[in-house]
């Protein structure tokens, strides 16, 4: 008989499209002990093979958007605590410890990463601009006082899959606070650094990005609250209570 491998104490999404250059960067700093899930989702730079070959584990999402992927790696993930991540090196997936620290001490339900830019070129005025109406939108949606909706995050996996999340484009990141929040969970927010990301940006690099990404998430700020995140989980593994 052959022994299965053990669960990875915490999995980490990573929705990749076109990240081949980035991706040894983010990979070395996954955590020991942690695994990567890099979501493929279509790329044409050879990103699959760059993460395999680094000791990720792959995850195929043909349908295109960022919600797509994450979800794909959502499902995929056998992890109690899932943490997601962008994976084209802004990011630091390392600061996360604190993150995942928070949500298994039972101190917070989603902990998110407030981002702040080192370098101008880190983050464009009219992504900051668009983040920024959002937060104020959010807040007066759910009255959270968020400063930023950003994609690095930790959560249990049980409760995460329990909300219900159906939004695959970038409204995905926004749907989660939002239905996080109608459901009673404890959210906190930490400042991490933002860097100047590798490569060209599929999103918020762009006025157009942008002005998708506002969109796709105003349309899930008009969402009635859903019925399917009307509990929060417990402290001790993700059962409602």
């Amino acid at each position: 008989m052959t022994t299965p491998p053990p669960s990875p104490r915490v999995d980490v999404v990573l929705p990749c499209l076109n990240e081949a250059e980035a991706l040894p960067w983010v990979l070395a700093r996954i955590p020991p002990g942690w695994r990567a899930l890099v979501v493929d989702n279509g790329s044409t730079d050879g990103s699959a093979d760059v993460a395999r070959a680094l000791g990720a584990s792959v995850v195929h999402e043909p349908r295109r958007g960022f919600g797509a992927a994450c979800h794909a790696g959502l499902a995929a993930a056998t992890a109690d605590i899932v943490c997601f991540c962008d994976c084209d090196a802004s990011l630091d997936p390392s600061l996360l410890i604190p993150f995942v620290r928070q949500v298994r001490e039972g101190d917070a339900d989603l902990v998110l990463g407030r981002r702040r830019p080192k370098g101008r070129s880190a983050w464009p005025a009219h992504a900051r601009a668009g983040n920024f109406a959002l937060a104020r939108l959010l807040r007066r949606r759910t009255g959270l006082r968020l400063h930023d909706l950003g994609p690095l995050r930790a959560a249990r996996r049980a409760p995460l899959l329990a909300l219900g999340l159906t939004d695959r484009r970038s409204g995905y990141p926004l749907q989660m606070v939002v239905r996080a929040a109608d459901a009673g969970w404890r959210i906190a927010e930490h400042d991490v650094p933002y860097l100047p990301r590798t490569g060209s940006s599929k999103v918020t690099g762009t006025w157009l990005g942008t002005w998708q990404a506002v969109r796709d998430m105003s349309r899930v700020l008009a969402e009635p609250a859903s019925p399917t995140s009307a509990v929060a989980p417990t402290p001790q593994g993700g059962i409602p209570r």
